[in-house]
């Protein structure tokens, strides 16, 4: 007897979200050993040096895949939120660039060695060209889904089991860490607006399942990521 294949439905707005939420759960950074070795201490200050390398060269440039994303958006309200982002990153205060090159020194680098990026591993480059690419030619929805919910949204988890070992442990002022502070605030909202424009503009089956794909690609482009600075310092 053949079966037959059922086909999705759409899902209302609770059902795709906690499906979003799952599409990061399995594979979140948050969960990463580099992230729990982070966290318990078991890391040495030039660790942290080598990551914020590597890490410029991935959120250094997020500004522009924003910008990519606004010129390709149609909608007004996304487009504010976009807007907001862009200049959050940039001129809202110090540029949250020069507050992660500031715990980069902290640690050892210099601004020098960090901007430029001669330093960072392949699968940096293929993060930041994943940023690009979907950014630049994606629809602003899948865009929106990859950046924002996929790799934005879990910052919060991620820094809120670091931040507080920097401070215990290794002594870090409070402007040190200041990079890591501001992200667990900002990108909380960062993330919440994302999924809202998602949850509002996905309105076929076909689009919500693309979603769900694309913030499962963009989980695993960053836990790939995160790996390889595991792999290259430990």
């Amino acid at each position: 007897m053949t079966q037959t294949m059922t086909k999705p439905e759409l899902m209302n707005k609770e059902e795709f979200r906690h499906a979003l939420e799952q599409a990061i759960e399995g594979n979140a950074v948050s969960k990463a050993p580099f992230t729990t070795m982070w966290a318990t201490g078991e890391l040495k200050k030039e660790d942290f040096a080598r990551w914020v390398e590597q890490h410029y060269a991935y959120v250094g440039p997020f500004a522009d895949y924003l910008a990519y994303i606004y010129a390709n958006c149609p909608h007004e309200n996304a487009k504010d939120f976009l807007l907001q982002n862009m200049w959050e990153e940039e001129l809202g205060g110090d540029r949250h660039t020069d507050l992660l090159i500031r715990f980069g020194e902290a640690c050892g680098t210099t601004r020098e060695r960090i901007v430029s990026m001669k330093h960072i591993l392949p699968e940096t480059i293929g993060l930041q060209s994943w940023c690009y690419r979907m950014a630049f030619r994606e629809n602003f929805l899948y865009a929106t889904a990859a950046l924002v919910v996929g790799l934005e949204s879990q910052v919060p988890a991620i820094y809120r089991r670091q931040t507080p070992v920097l401070r215990e442990k290794y002594g870090f002022t409070d402007e040190e860490v200041e990079f890591f502070d501001l992200h667990i605030v900002s990108d909380e909202i960062h993330g919440e607006r994302g999924y809202q424009i998602v949850l509002e503009y996905a309105k076929t089956v076909e689009e919500q399942q693309r979603c769900i794909e694309i913030v499962k690609e963009a989980t695993s482009m960053r836990r790939m990521y995160i790996a390889a600075i595991s792999r290259e310092l430990l």
